[in-house]
């Protein structure tokens, strides 16, 4: 069985009286995850009701709230009790019906959980605002990827599985990165099914996600989109040439690409700039939440790929480790591009304080680093930098600022507050 991190989260919160809100990529493992801390509640021995919107036969429960109500108290009586609703963004007005709910102030812990929708993001955080803790679930993280593959034999121990298994790691690493972390394509031997699951998930976002909750009448034309970013992650985004190629107004693409945004597929990052005459300040880049869907649109999954295309791959991997990282924490995540080329892939913006990070997908042998990062550093001398590699730790210094050299599974195992540990 895969162990999820955010399990902890959850049973931490059941004991309060906020709707824990589930919510994430489809077939990330939502439902999964609810059977277990349904399962842990009755081993317990505390009452519990589940319910499905993808279920027929629940479905009239969810005409009106006094249908609800009625189900809930034939089930569990006047409480306490814990009830689990799946799928809640196929429910028109969800945020409304649960916020009525919510106040009728009954002795009942609401569980809920849905995928991606303008519904759910937009309207339920807005009815349910005071109301509602939400728990963001994404395709497995490669910790959780790598306890599974090692059955969970080293725990806390995983550093010294990464220093000494250093070919099983590196091994896991490329499975990863060409696969992807969707439960079911993990759990999963045989290639040919893989494919066939991660092809079914990919179909299902189409049809039930961008089809059906949110309308859009060219999913053929979203489904080229999606396949043109995932060529280009991690470079420029032209909103004018993405339209002009897929013969789409610029608004739609820039509508479509929001979509996958709210459907967990696509994260936006935004550049970091401020000097308006000499940065770049409009065009963001794209990342994907799985990596095996990305490989999947460009009909590439579990293929080796080449060592220049391993490298945006890497770079998506390592946005995906930074971005989990900085969730609970007040930075921002950017990039940064100069009009003549200079770059640097990351920059943690944490109030007036910059840490820029350089990705190389090498096993670098001794510390060096290009005139990019340099750059940056020269104008805007920042405490500490980061150049995330395959294998090197070491430490060079460039003026007043701290260059560390890190290997990406020493990034991963800390807490966040190393980032910024050199910082003010």
């Amino acid at each position: 069985m895969l162990k999820r991190k955010l399990l902890t989260d959850l049973k931490a919160h059941l004991d309060r009286k906020e709707i824990s809100l589930i919510v994430g990529p489809r077939q990330a493992g939502k439902t999964t995850l609810m059977s277990m801390l349904r399962k842990e509640l009755q081993r317990r021995g505390f009452k519990t009701l589940f319910l499905s919107l993808d279920f027929e036969s629940d479905q009239p429960f969810f005409q009106s709230q006094k249908n609800l109500l009625q189900k809930i108290r034939l089930e569990l009586g006047e409480g306490p009790g814990y009830v689990f609703i799946d799928e809640i963004q196929r429910k028109d007005n969800a945020g409304l019906f649960l916020k009525g709910i919510f106040d009728m102030n009954l002795p009942y812990k609401f569980i809920v959980s849905g995928s991606g929708s303008m519904e759910l993001k937009e309207k339920i955080h807005e009815s349910l605002l005071g109301r509602k803790r939400l728990f963001e679930l994404d395709t497995l993280s490669f910790e959780e990827f790598v306890n599974f593959r090692t059955q969970y034999r080293y725990g806390d121990r995983l550093p010294d599985f990464f220093q000494i298994e250093k070919t099983a790691a590196r091994h896991l690493l490329q499975e990863y990165i060409m696969f992807g972390g969707y439960p079911r394509v993990v759990l999963e031997a045989e290639l040919s099914e893989k494919i066939r699951i991660i092809d079914e998930i990919y179909r299902s976002f189409l049809e039930r996600d961008i089809s059906y909750l949110l309308r859009i009448e060219k999913p053929e034309a979203f489904s080229a989109l999606i396949r043109l970013t995932a060529s280009q992650i991690g470079k420029l985004v032209n909103y004018s040439e993405i339209s002009s190629t897929l013969g789409l107004a610029l608004k739609t693409v820039q509508n479509y690409l929001w979509y996958a945004e709210k459907t967990f597929v696509l994260r936006r990052v935004a550049p970091f700039f401020r000097n308006i005459r000499k940065e770049v300040t409009k065009s963001p880049v794209y990342y994907f939440t799985d990596l095996g869907l990305r490989n999947y649109c460009l009909g590439i999954f579990g293929a080796t790929a080449p060592h220049t295309e391993m490298g945006f791959l890497f770079q998506n991997f390592i946005f995906n480790l930074l971005r989990e990282k900085l969730t609970f924490t007040p930075a921002e995540l950017h990039f940064w591009r100069t009009k003549n080329k200079a770059e640097v892939d990351f920059v943690v913006e944490m109030g007036e304080n910059l840490i820029p990070i350089e990705v190389k997908y090498r096993q670098l042998e001794r510390p060096r680093f290009g005139r990019s990062l340099r750059s940056f550093i020269n104008k805007y001398k920042p405490r500490v930098a980061y150049i995330v590699n395959l294998s090197l730790e070491a430490q060079q210094e460039v003026g007043s600022t701290k260059v560390l050299f890190l290997p990406y599974h020493h990034l991963m195992l800390q807490p966040p507050s190393f980032l910024y540990q050199h910082t003010p």
